[in-house]
């Protein structure tokens, strides 16, 4: 008996052992491959977050090799696990928007007239997310602006490949317009709103929406640093950026290859520019332009890139890519023109800056309000990270209360 306690006790250190050089690795990893620019304002609490990720994927990773659950799904897991009680100025609810699970935050306090209503579309680069991961800051929101926010838990990737959570998002948006008044809605002061993919599926449910005439016009839009075309992952802002957290120039090719395919096989060709055919990129190029980025977004470097062509065969599983339910930033200028007002907010060290400058660039050449906030010393994730309660950053909330 003795010698088998030995043999567990030796087992059980010599795993534990292994499990602590496994992590020490990851954050060393973290430290030689990340960069935290010198403007970001408090780096060591994004340090902090960013070392929690990494050593939460590391955890999930060993989980996957013994057979015990996933990766994505232990981080999932890890994500949504915390809950927040009840609220004592909002009603909060579950319910199902045709097959698609939504939670409803409603002020308690008596309306003086109809609210406005906030559709809200996570983010997690359709891949992570949840009701739960941005429970906080849809009450905030709710409580701040005195709206009732409809929170949507869409199908996630690489289960559900695209346009599974464009369709939950734009089914889910139907059904909010057409029964508004169960819930003291105002028709004229619906806004749909999101983060990072959720400001992609804003968009592209918002251009959806725009030539419908059998329900009530959207109000305005609110993006918040969204990703809004996978055609050109070497702008400026994808240069400058691309090793800066909470978001590297890799892991973004990664989550919308995940999204179109549910897998991530021509990671190199996208990251390349190698996945979509020159003429094709030509067409494009009035929209999707490093020409059209400000100069002063590229006092940090940027050096231009050669026009790369690429094979049939992988431009055949790219090719959806051009569809602007998946990359908004390709609606034709008539859909443009038909947007309601928009605010969107971008991020100075975030490699989605520039998505957000160039979508600004087309609303406004097409006669669209567009209210622009910037956070010179932003992030991406930044607006969510206030979902913590001990790493806050002042820049994030400054960002939350212009939205509000």
């Amino acid at each position: 008996m003795a010698a088998v306690l030995t043999v567990l006790v030796l087992f059980l250190a010599g795993f534990l052992a292994g499990f602590i050089l496994l992590v020490m690795g990851a954050i060393n990893f973290d430290f030689s491959n990340s960069k935290i620019p010198p403007g970001v304002n408090q780096p060591a609490k994004l340090r902090i977050i960013h070392i929690i990720l990494i050593c939460t994927a590391v955890v999930g990773k060993i989980l996957e090799n013994i057979g015990i659950c996933t990766q994505v799904g232990f981080v999932r897991y890890m994500q949504g696990r915390k809950t927040l009680g009840a609220d004592p100025k909002l009603f909060i609810k579950d319910l199902w928007f045709e097959k698609v699970p939504v939670r409803i935050y409603q002020p308690k306090a008596p309306p003086a007239s109809q609210r406005r209503g906030v559709m809200f579309f996570h983010g997690g680069g359709w891949v992570f997310g949840s009701l739960e991961t941005h429970e906080k800051l849809c009450r905030f929101i709710a409580r701040e602006s005195e709206s009732v926010v409809v929170s949507v838990g869409y199908r996630l990737a690489p289960e559900h490949k695209y346009p599974a959570a464009y369709e939950d998002c734009l089914n889910a948006t139907q059904h909010f317009l057409q029964h508004l008044e169960l819930y003291g809605v105002d028709p004229a002061r619906v806004i749909v709103c999101g983060d990072s993919a959720g400001g992609n599926l804003a968009a592209a449910v918002s251009q959806t929406l725009a030539g419908s005439s059998e329900l009530p016009k959207l109000r305005a839009q609110i993006l918040i640093y969204p990703g809004l075309q996978a055609l050109d992952f070497n702008l400026p802002s994808y240069q400058q950026n691309q090793r800066v957290p909470l978001l590297f120039r890799e892991r973004a090719a990664f989550y919308v290859l995940q999204y179109l395919n549910g897998n991530a096989i021509n990671l190199e060709e996208v990251l390349d520019g190698a996945h979509i055919p020159v003429d094709i990129k030509l067409n494009y190029r009035k929209w999707v332009n490093p020409n059209n980025i400000p100069e002063e977004f590229k006092v940090r470097g940027y050096k231009p890139r050669v026009l790369l062509d690429c094979t049939t065969e992988v431009f055949d599983k790219m090719k959806r890519f051009c569809e602007p339910t998946l990359c908004p930033l390709f609606a034709e200028d008539t859909v443009i023109q038909q947007l309601p007002e928009s605010f969107i907010l971008t991020c100075e060290y975030d490699v989605l800056r520039d998505d957000g400058l160039l979508y600004k660039k087309r609303l406004e050449d097409n006669g669209v309000r567009v209210t622009w906030y910037h956070l010179e010393d932003g992030f991406h994730g930044i607006i969510n990270a206030m979902n913590s309660d001990w790493l806050p950053f002042p820049a994030g909330k400054r960002g939350l209360d212009n939205i509000v």
